[in-house]
């Protein structure tokens, strides 16, 4: 692996590695976008959103009232 191959590896890691501590310490309500990453699956989805309530994110707008009440 070149580098750049690990400079660009290494950020996506991290945010795994963050997302997955935030669901263990039971952080519910995490809004994703704007896609999802490559190892969340269908049924890996359909997990999440079940047990965690985890959701995409759409406008800015429409994220802040959700957010906001």
């Amino acid at each position: 692996m070149s580098k750049l191959q690990k400079a660009e590896y290494t950020p996506r890691l991290e945010a795994v590695a963050i997302f997955l501590t935030l669901l263990y310490l039971g952080i519910k309500d995490i809004r994703l976008g704007p896609s999802l990453p490559a190892f969340i699956s269908p049924n890996v989805l359909d997990v999440l959103v079940k047990n965690f309530n985890i959701m995409p994110i759409s406008t800015v707008d429409e994220d802040l009232k959700a957010i906001l009440g």
